[in-house]
């Protein structure tokens, strides 16, 4: 594996703080999430940052590479095009699931695959089937969890390993991640940075977060506290990463507190005393996996193996993503305490981020708190099942059919908003009462 090209010390760039960004002295380097921007009409303060020879790195999150399904050709091309129109030295995803298509649901939040070898066998695949679509080297990053999955086969390092083993790909790990997973799931950090191949590390994340009730909320909105900075002088201990990022995706600081937490990191990056690169693993010994670019090399039993195994994966995903979102029994083996508090945050982060997307919303229903008891009504028995803007759409009409909000110049103006945006008139009343009849007795 080729050693990563350097990247340094760099910020995710946010809509919110790019004037800041562009101030921000010393920064090498800034990331991206790709699904935010369109290629073509790049936000100016990003355009210039590129002209002037900052590195931009797209970081996907909706590819859902742990699923069961194989990957989306038009996410993969829309991935590579970002890639290309930025002239990004690499692509970044997460190891995890994001969506079932039976039933057809979206969870809008990055979810833990299984540690098991079936997972493994489907997660292999997918990656391979990505590596092939994407014109740069891709680089997966772990994710921050609340719960663990019942029966898992393999620890994290173990799991992390055969993965880059049997595809190649490069490792963005995420300190602040394996700290939540410490808190949530009783993992140890320094075991899996002495499992993992250190050779293929990419690059590292930093973040913040906050703990409640004995649970570590991985928020992005919080200062990267000391217990994450010791996290990444663990990790700059045994290898010197080519590029660290910090990240931060809500109630945004001054640029003062930002340049500060960056000079943080730096020190920690620039410290003196790193341990020299270990060596590279003994490859284990792992069955071919089938890819849709090599199927003439897989044997019957090889594919027909693999496809088992995605169905098995599917079966569970869809059993524990029904119980997150659509209300239905929590599978054996879960911790049911952690997936109340999972559904509990699913929701407030769909409508969170839904009245984003759709600021006028909480304007139209009264206010934030009228918005945030309406929408979490609606999350109850609505589960998402495409994007965020379709769901703001949907649970637009779905006020409507049920002819509110009660005031009449709101429901005129939502009606105005959602016919705006749907391109269609507004379901008359005679529909209006069909569809809440079907809807109770569903």
């Amino acid at each position: 594996m080729k050693p990563m090209a350097h990247l340094g010390v760099g910020i995710g760039w946010r809509p919110e703080i790019a004037d800041a960004v562009e101030r921000l002295d010393g920064l090498d380097w800034v990331e991206v999430v790709a699904e935010n921007i369109c290629p073509g009409h790049l936000p100016e303060p990003l355009r210039r940052l590129r002209e002037r020879g900052t590195r931009i790195v797209p970081h996907g999150v909706s590819l859902g590479l742990g699923g069961a399904d194989r990957p989306d050709p038009e996410k993969l091309a829309a991935l590579a095009e970002r890639a290309v129109a930025l002239g990004a030295p690499l692509v970044t995803e997460h190891i995890a699931f994001v969506r079932t298509s039976s039933p057809l649901l979206e969870a809008g939040h990055l979810l833990p695959v299984p540690r098991t070898r079936d997972a493994l066998d489907v997660l292999c695949e997918n990656v391979t089937i990505a590596q092939d679509a994407l014109p740069v080297p891709l680089a997966l990053e772990n994710i921050a969890a609340l719960f663990s999955w019942p029966g898992e086969e393999l620890t994290e390092g173990q799991f992390l390993t055969e993965l880059v083993e049997r595809t190649g790909v490069r490792l963005l790990i995420d300190v602040a991640n394996l700290h939540t997973n410490r808190v949530n799931r009783g993992e140890d950090p320094a075991a899996v940075l002495d499992a993992i191949p250190l050779e293929a590390l990419a690059y590292v994340h930093v973040a913040g977060g906050v703990e409640r009730g004995g649970v570590w909320h991985d928020t992005h909105a919080h200062p990267v506290p000391p217990v994450v900075l010791d996290l990444l002088a663990e990790l700059r201990s045994r290898v010197e990463p080519a590029g660290v990022l910090l990240e931060r995706d809500d109630d945004f600081p001054t640029e003062a507190e930002l340049a500060g937490e960056l000079a943080a990191i730096r020190e920690v990056v620039t410290a003196r005393g790193a341990a020299p690169q270990p060596a590279a693993p003994e490859p284990m010994t792992t069955l071919p996996v089938a890819t849709d670019a090599g199927q003439a090399a897989a044997t019957e039993p090889e594919r027909g193996a693999c496809e088992a195994a995605r169905i098995r994966v599917a079966l569970g995903q869809a059993a524990l993503l029904s119980a997150l979102v659509a209300g239905t029994p929590v599978p054996e083996g879960f911790d049911r305490a952690r997936i109340r508090t999972q559904v509990r945050a699913l929701a407030a982060k769909r409508a969170d981020v839904v009245a984003k997307v759709a600021p006028e919303l909480p304007g139209i229903l009264g206010g934030r708190d009228p918005y945030r008891e309406a929408f979490l009504a609606y999350a109850k028995r609505r589960p998402m099942t495409a994007g965020y803007r379709r769901d703001a759409l949907d649970f637009a009409e779905h006020l409507l059919i049920q002819d509110l909000p009660a005031d009449p110049a709101a429901r005129r103006r939502l009606t105005a908003w959602w016919r705006e945006r749907a391109g269609a008139r507004p379901p008359r009343r005679v529909v209006r009462w069909a569809r809440a009849l079907a809807g109770r007795a569903a």
